[in-house]
């Protein structure tokens, strides 16, 4: 099944669509890629105190769009949980925990400030949600250009799985960026791709990339 496990197009959560007529947009161009289901993760942030019921309330609204205009795509519901006190402590003593395919948790770092995180050490949230069981997402760490090799491998070591973006691949971010999610993927490190889709920017730019690639990842989930 071609999935996609890190979206945001629900409406007016995040950084990402701005409202449901630019969600139907979005949902549809990745219809249109080929991709079957799709996870919606929001951001949950000092910036986004997205919650469960939010997220839910945008998620069922995109929903019932998508089936009046027939957009035959599977949703799911979900988040993008960064590791910075403001959110994640209440994150965790709120169970606000929405897996991914049962069993995954998008867990992010700070893109470019790693002092955002504050007292919070990656590696001993990582390993928390392993012992419930989970299984942490790190999401495109290509684009952590603050994060050592050495750092990445030791959460790789303790069970964490490594997500890079479509869009990395595609130029979106940089060369940088770029390059780092080629070595990374020439390492045999990454299990999950993600368009993490934002705007219509990157429909374009990632749209042009899988036109030329074909590179859809498919995925044995039903």
């Amino acid at each position: 099944m071609k999935l996609d496990f890190h979206s945001h197009i629900l409406p007016g959560l995040d950084d990402g669509a701005t409202d449901l007529a630019n969600a139907v947009e979005l949902t549809s161009a990745m219809k249109d890629w080929g991709f079957e289901r799709i996870t919606c993760t929001p951001h949950i942030n000092a910036l986004y105190r997205n919650t469960p019921e939010t997220i839910r309330r945008a998620f069922e609204m995109l929903a019932e769009a998508l089936y009046v205009k027939g957009i035959d795509v599977e949703l799911k519901m979900s988040a993008e949980y960064r590791l910075v006190p403001e959110t994640w402590p209440e994150v965790l003593e709120k169970n606000w925990i929405m897996p991914i395919e049962d069993k995954y948790i998008l867990t992010e770092l700070p893109i470019s400030k790693p002092q955002e995180m504050g007292w919070i050490k990656p590696l001993e949230e990582f390993k928390k949600l392993i012992s419930l069981g989970l299984t942490p997402i790190l999401p495109h760490p290509e684009r952590y250009f603050y994060l050592s090799h050495r750092d990445l491998m030791s959460y790789v070591d303790a069970g964490v799985v490594i997500q890079c973006n479509y869009g990395s691949f595609a130029g979106l971010y940089g060369d940088t960026a770029q390059q780092n999610a080629e070595n990374l993927v020439n390492e045999s490190i990454v299990s999950l791709y993600g368009t993490d889709m934002h705007n219509l920017h990157y429909v374009k730019v990632i749209g042009d990339w899988f036109a030329d690639n074909n590179k859809i990842a498919e995925y044995p989930y039903q």
